[in-house]
């Protein structure tokens, strides 16, 4: 049995322990760094009611760079909300590069649409407004998608996730990456009473749960849970 974390060194627990430090990454790593498209529109979408819900600025950089330390060029985004994570992918992909977005709300994507425009990105994006299995599924009717795309992003529908993954193992290349985002949850997949969870975090909960323990037994994938944002998982395809 492995020890509880209560019997290692607390030197060896997450650093990421206050607002302060949180806040320290961003003004000191992420933001100097944030091209200027997204932060417009990162701005822009503060003013939305569902804002909370966008891919997180620390969370984002990761996966610009893993973008580009994969090189990648022909990518999945299922959930796209105001387009933040889009825009960054769309930034560090090549001028060929293509994107398959995925939402249900196109009125929300329209509103990071100027910005996406603005930065020379909207041909390098393919939106389409709808659930994402049944446009999974036709990608999938067709032999040469199969194996052909770099990198998948997953930031929707968590009832979903475990359907969304069975697909992407297939659309996804041997050596290609899937990132979910969101899979710590606010730190509530920790709690072992479903009545302990905030009533806000309760529908997702235990979908969140599954997910993370489908990932930790699937032997098609090399994973890494990094509490970046609301947490995200990052897979690599290698069978």
């Amino acid at each position: 049995m492995e020890p509880s974390i209560n019997k290692l060194n607390k030197r060896k627990m997450g650093l990421l322990q206050s607002n302060e430090l949180y806040q320290y990454i961003l003004d000191t790593s992420v933001y100097p760094r944030e091209p200027e498209p997204l932060k417009e529109l990162r701005n822009a979408t503060a003013s939305h009611p569902m804002a909370f819900i966008a891919t997180a600025p620390d969370a984002g950089q990761f996966m610009a760079l893993v973008l580009k330390l994969v090189n990648a060029k022909k990518t999945i985004e299922i959930g796209v909300f105001t387009g933040y994570s889009l825009l960054l992918t769309a930034l560090s992909i090549p001028d060929d590069g293509k994107i398959t977005a995925i939402d249900v709300d196109r009125q929300a994507y329209e509103l990071g649409l100027p910005m996406i425009r603005n930065a020379g990105m909207e041909q390098k994006i393919d939106f389409i407004e709808s659930q994402a299995l049944p446009i999974l599924d036709k990608l999938l009717q067709d032999e040469e998608n199969k194996g052909s795309f770099d990198f998948a992003y997953v930031d929707a529908d968590r009832p979903n996730f475990i359907n969304y993954h069975e697909r992407l193992m297939k659309l996804v290349k041997v050596g290609g990456v899937v990132i979910y985002d969101n899979t710590l949850w606010g730190g509530t997949v920790a709690l072992g009473d479903p009545s302990s969870v905030p009533e806000g975090r309760r529908p997702g909960w235990q979908h969140v749960i599954d997910l993370n323990k489908a990932l930790a037994a699937d032997p098609r994938i090399e994973i890494s849970q990094a509490p970046l944002g609301d947490g995200v998982t990052i897979c690599r395809r290698i069978h």
